[in-house]
């Protein structure tokens, strides 16, 4: 489920003008994120109603299937081809959905797959769509694009941040060979994350494993997998490690993506004029290669070869310092 109404006309504009030629394949997934009400899709012609389903939709024109003998190909020619897109997505910040029509005009369609009833009709919008259409797929493709050309930017977890990103908690689980293990994270980015987690080091590095995070407003918990890549120990602590986990990327789910880059989309904007903002760090890319540097940078899951050094005197959780699991 999505919010509404959070991103300014300019914003709006830029979505359109970046991203107006993608196509967006609505997969589950997608449907997930977006919040589109499958249910609520219909194609209107001259007053009726044909339900349909949105395989795929960019800003200038969408490919719904529909059922063709429904009488909708008929009508359509009785309007000269012209029809409306009915689409519904859930409302965050209301229990009433978001409804709106699309002007469009249907220049053809085609067998879906082996079928003989079901057919892809492909339309052409004929006019800007509504802003809420831009801002749901915007936010969209904005954090794919984001995903990777801001991978190495890691959030701290402070007070603030994790009031932001509405994360509800940093203390969650991460599973290893499916078996639950408490963590305490640290910080975490489009690539990876680093949390504190009992354990030995030759054990854990190299495993595969999966993070969960946890989020509130509306209420989603996502379970990444990826790779631990560096284990370090803790000052103080030798049963406790700092781990950094490593994303597959292939596989890490586009409503996190989506929540990150909406905060890191909203410090940007509330630190526009400054340098850089102080819960969030940029691993250099030929980080591998170039020599230690003289302060010690954020920790972070962002580079492989090389990830940063853990900061000394590392404080130690409660929760783990008592050795519970």
């Amino acid at each position: 489920m999505r919010e509404m109404g959070i991103l300014t006309s300019q914003k709006i504009t830029e979505y359109y003008e970046r991203y107006k030629s993608i196509d967006v394949t609505f997969t589950k997934e997608i449907i997930q994120v977006t919040g589109m009400i499958t249910q609520q899709v219909y194609l209107k012609c001259i007053g009726d109603f044909w339900p349909c389903v949105v395989f795929s939709s960019s800003f200038q024109g969408a490919k719904v299937v529909a059922n063709v003998k429904s009488g909708i190909v008929e009508k359509l020619r009785q309007a000269n081809n012209s029809a409306s897109l009915r689409l519904s997505f859930k409302n965050a910040d209301s229990n009433s959905p978001v409804t709106f029509f699309v002007a469009a005009r249907s220049v053809g369609y085609a067998p879906y797959g082996d079928s003989k009833e079901m057919a892809i009709f492909t339309l052409q919008f004929t006019q800007r769509p509504p802003d809420d259409l831009i801002e749901i797929m915007g936010r969209l493709l904005d954090a794919n694009v984001n995903s990777t050309k801001r991978r190495d930017e890691r959030v701290l977890l402070t007070a603030d941040s994790i009031r932001k990103l509405r994360l509800l908690s940093k203390e969650t689980a991460t599973f290893i060979q499916g078996v639950p293990r408490r963590c305490i994270l640290r910080d975490i980015s489009f690539s990876g994350a680093k949390f504190i987690m009992m354990g030995v080091a030759k054990f854990l590095v190299e495993k595969e494993a999966a993070l969960r995070i946890d989020f509130d407003d509306p209420r989603e918990s996502y379970l990444i997998r990826g790779k631990f890549i560096r284990a370090d120990l803790v000052e103080g602590r030798k049963e406790l490690l700092a781990l950094v986990l490593l994303f597959n990327e292939a596989t890490v789910p586009m409503g996190y993506k989506v929540r990150l880059n909406d905060f890191l989309c909203q410090i940007r904007v509330d630190n526009r004029g400054g340098d850089s903002h102080p819960e969030t760090r940029r691993q250099p890319e030929n980080a591998a290669a170039a020599p230690p540097p003289a302060a010690k940078p954020h920790p972070g899951p962002a580079d492989k070869d090389h990830p940063p050094e853990e900061p000394p005197k590392a404080k130690v959780p409660e929760k783990l310092a008592s050795g519970a699991t």
